[in-house]
């Protein structure tokens, strides 16, 4: 801790000031370290923003060219999209035919026989004599199959309502039911549809007390919708009827999947025929190829930019002396050039980017038709300013994806064990993960403790440097004041001794 100090008083000096002047010298090489921790930290940023860059490229690539999907993108033309609707799955081959919907498919149902005695579903079922027990529920499934684990609920009438009941019963059993105010009766619907030929596609059990059973005495609902559609408050599920290609079919949905595609049915079609055929969503799979190439050359532009940014070392970072002088703007303008260049030719980018090139023009091997990007209309820009940008030929692109979308999916992601036998998506993918790990050795991840990574432990160097000096510093701080305290005294003795001699001469 440091006293007060009350200098000048003997010679007249502002001690304080001159102490101050004489520290900004020794303070020279200390604001050359904290310049050089500063301009450090920059570069350890501007490292973590390339990874972000490379990471965001990487994932791009993952959801878009390297996706099969992205290529089974399909335009399907239909007779009568009122009655059918069709869209590809996971075909890979274009597809075509005729459907004729001779039935379609719907849910079994059931109700209550006569009014139910609970005349207000907000009220505790205890109200109305119900007694606590366990209720059970199996439904049709979305296969076309009962459930094997039948929902189960057990009911407490001093804390349920029917609606409470019911709330449950929809969010998780395999049906959904509804209570009419008005009539005072129960519906349930089996929430897939279909027919179950060997058993009712919805089974109602309750273990209430004799007179008191929740489904069959309470809600006046039978015990399964075949025995409903006797007593006509039930049907029976319905399976879809189709004419596939001239063969027949039932399921039990009104959408299904036939090799990879998908049909919807809306309405019968009997006796009309409706016929279908696809062809390559050219628009929809040429967008996804275009902005993977709009993407790597925003990629190797910002890389390009960064290791070619001009380094300004007249323009140093600020001291908060020098700041303090300047204004906003001004130390924004400074800071500007002060930050630019932190990695002018830097190996790794640099590398990296030569490696990108490499790996995105060479020819991949064992692909069953295309085998370069030349081939899809895809080469680099004629400028070299560019740095290896790609450039689209639209007409050839298009032609290549009309002929074979598949072709342009495995020129990208097809797999294999060396470097010419990988797709091109692949080969960028593994240049890029080298690179960022290249990186995080050098500038960690934000995460990352300083004694990890090599900038990390310069930083750290540069910490420990900055505390030693400022230890020094007080010190020297310390040793110039006791300097001039001296003299001060001095002075004071030498005042002392004038006056008392100047007393002895007056006598």
């Amino acid at each position: 801790m440091v006293g007060i100090r009350v200098g000048g008083l003997a010679s007249g000096m502002d001690i304080d000031q001159m102490v101050s002047d004489l520290m900004k010298a020794q303070r020279i090489p200390l604001d050359k370290i904290n310049q050089k921790k500063q301009f450090t930290e920059w570069q350890r940023d501007d490292y973590r923003s390339m990874n972000s860059l490379l990471f965001d490229f990487d994932k791009f690539m993952f959801d878009g060219v390297m996706k099969q999907g992205s290529y089974l993108k399909k335009t399907v033309s239909i007779l009568n999209p009122d009655a059918v609707s069709i869209k590809n799955i996971n075909s890979t081959i274009d597809f075509s035919g005729t459907i004729k919907v001779n039935e379609l498919a719907s849910a079994a149902t059931m109700s209550s026989k006569i009014p139910t005695s609970i005349t207000d579903s907000t009220k505790k079922l205890s109200d109305f004599g119900v007694a606590a027990q366990q209720i059970t529920i199996q439904a049709i499934t979305k296969e076309g199959g009962l459930q094997t684990e039948p929902y189960t609920l057990t009911i407490d009438p001093t804390v349920d309502t029917l609606d409470s009941v019911i709330a449950k019963i929809n969010k998780d059993s395999g049906v959904t039911a509804f209570f009419d105010t008005t009539s005072k009766k129960l519906s349930i619907s089996a929430k897939n549809s279909g027919d179950i030929a060997s058993s009712a596609e919805i089974i109602l059990t309750d273990n209430g007390p004799g007179g008191g059973k929740f489904f069959n005495d309470v809600l006046q609902l039978n015990t399964n919708n075949d025995l409903a559609k006797i007593n006509g408050v039930g049907k029976e599920g319905v399976n879809a009827s189709v004419t596939y290609n001239g063969f027949d079919l039932t399921r039990s949905s009104n959408t299904f999947q036939i090799n990879g595609v998908e049909f919807t049915l809306k309405k019968k079609t009997d006796p009309e025929i409706v016929s279908f055929s696809s062809s390559p969503d050219v628009d929809a799979i040429m967008d996804t190829v275009v902005k993977f190439v709009d993407k790597y050359n925003e990629a190797i532009d910002k890389i390009n930019k960064k290791i070619k940014e001009d380094r300004y070392r007249d323009f140093q970072p600020l001291t908060s002396e020098q700041k303090k002088e300047l204004s906003d703007k001004e130390v924004e303008q400074w800071e500007e050039k002060a930050k630019s260049g932190t990695l002018k030719n830097d190996s790794i980018l640099s590398g990296s980017l030569n490696k990108m090139r490499l790996d995105l023009y060479g020819s991949v091997s064992g692909t069953s038709s295309f085998k370069q990007l030349t081939e899809i209309g895809i080469s680099t820009t004629s400028n070299y300013l560019d740095g290896g940008k790609l450039n689209i030929d639209e007409n050839k692109l298009r032609a290549a994806i009309t002929n074979n979308p598949n072709g342009i999916y495995e020129l990208f992601q097809k797999s294999g064990t060396t470097t010419e036998e990988k797709g091109l998506a692949q080969r960028l993918r593994e240049a890029i993960k080298s690179t960022m790990k290249d990186i995080e050795t050098k500038a960690g991840k934000s995460t990352s403790v300083n004694n990890t990574f090599t900038l990390g432990r310069i930083l750290d160097n540069y910490t420990n440097q900055i505390t030693r000096f400022n230890d020094r510093m007080m010190q020297v701080e310390d040793r110039y004041y006791r300097q001039f305290t001296a003299m001060e005294k001095a002075i004071q003795r030498a005042n002392s001794q004038s006056n008392y001699l100047m007393q002895q001469f007056s006598n």
